[in-house]
């Protein structure tokens, strides 16, 4: 992949071209990107400062709007430039790569189109399920891991858990609308982009898409999705939502890993108590499994409270507003429940488990303590004349 230009085999090349400008109508004329976000959980930590040994990169700063000084990142991920990507339709998409410190990559690949809101709607729905840009991440990531191995702890084998992202940013709308302009004309469109769709949605489901909007001037406006947005914005004012998105799916692949973990810890727990963890004697083999536990117990907690504290907001309150929307809607929070739901119930397994060897070790010592009061009884009586 490094100094080439790969080229993909696409579903069918869509329409790019500048159609004729009506204001604000169904054929006004739009000008932005297509961005595919794709992730991937890939060990249980990078070492970003061995990582910028291996290979020039950069620091991935915090752009946000209103007060960036306030808004942080506590380790500052590492982005790394990656060949342009070139389909069979000739389309051309610049790409990035960016290494977060608790073990998650993200792939970052631009598609510049003009066209009307059509134009548009055509590449959500062939994005959003197209499935063979997927494996060419895939194989970039990989090849790029390789070379990053020295600066990876514990990379996990076989697939890796994936989460995939689009966003659909317009920049330029002829006649400049408003937010409020914008949505009163073309709500419809809008809703469809963000699910994919290409006929018109029901009227309940398109306020449900568009009640998750936000903006901080009058004239930008994003809509944020499961699993695509819509921003319309100034390039340098999307960043805001686009990076907070990335580290929204980044967080909602480490919660994913660490609940597909616990369930598996869980398991071999249950089979464990199952098989005869329970029995008097067998009970002293639940300090070992019980230690287990405990050592996943703690791990699980240290790394979810890295993954969840990636990004500071001191007083930027619009940046923490559109995180919390942006978490929300890609189910971060549904996930973290499930984490922290399962972590508990580790918790009282394993104060259960100790409880049982505990239990068996008084037993075993009273035991002890009378066989020894036996032996000493009987050499008492023994050697007492009769």
């Amino acid at each position: 992949m490094d100094r080439e230009v790969t080229t993909l085999v696409s579903h069918e090349a869509s329409s790019a071209q500048a159609q004729p400008a009506v204001s604000l109508s169904a054929a006004a004329p739009l000008r932005g990107s297509v961005l595919v976000l794709i992730q991937y959980d890939v060990c249980e930590e990078i070492r970003l400062d061995e990582l910028r040994k291996i290979f020039p990169a950069r620091k991935a700063e915090a752009s946000f709007k209103k007060a960036p000084a306030y808004v942080r990142y506590q380790r500052t991920p590492v982005e790394e430039t990656l060949e342009p990507l070139i389909l069979e339709s000739g389309e051309r998409l610049a790409g990035e790569i960016k290494y977060y410190d608790y073990g998650v990559v993200s792939l970052e690949f631009e598609l510049p189109f003009s066209g009307d809101w059509d134009t548009l709607i055509q590449l959500s729905c062939r994005w959003t399920s197209d499935t063979n840009f997927e494996k060419l991440a895939s194989r970039v990531a990989r090849q790029k891991l390789e070379r990053a191995a020295p600066a990876l702890v514990k990379p996990y084998k076989g697939e890796w858990l994936q989460e995939d992202y689009f966003i659909f940013h317009v920049c330029e709308i002829e006649g400049a609308p408003s937010a409020d302009e914008l949505l009163a004309s073309q709500r419809d469109r809008i809703a469809q982009v963000v699910r994919g769709e290409m006929c018109t949605l029901s009227e309940g489901e398109r306020q449900e898409i568009l009640q998750s909007r936000i903006s901080y001037y009058p004239s930008d406006l994003a809509v944020i999705g499961w699993d695509a947005a819509f921003i319309y914005d100034t390039a340098a004012g999307a960043e805001t939502a686009i990076q907070l998105l990335q580290y929204a799916n980044s967080q909602l692949l480490e919660f994913r890993h660490y609940d597909e973990l616990l369930t598996k810890e869980l398991e071999n727990v249950y089979d464990f108590l199952e098989v005869g963890g329970t029995g008097w004697w067998s009970r002293w083999r639940t300090a070992q499994a019980a230690s287990k536990l405990h050592t996943v117990l703690l791990d699980v907690n240290e790394l979810t409270e890295r993954a969840d504290n990636a990004i500071k907001f001191l007083s930027d309150m619009f940046s923490a507003r559109l995180y919390k929307l942006c978490a929300q809607k890609v189910g971060v929070p549904d996930y973290k429940d499930l984490v922290q739901e399962k972590l508990q119930t580790a918790e009282d397994l394993y104060r259960f488990m100790v409880d049982q060897f505990n239990q068996s070790r008084a037993f075993v010592l009273e035991l002890m303590v009378v066989v020894i009061l036996i032996i000493e009884l009987v050499y008492f009586f023994r050697g007492k004349p009769i």
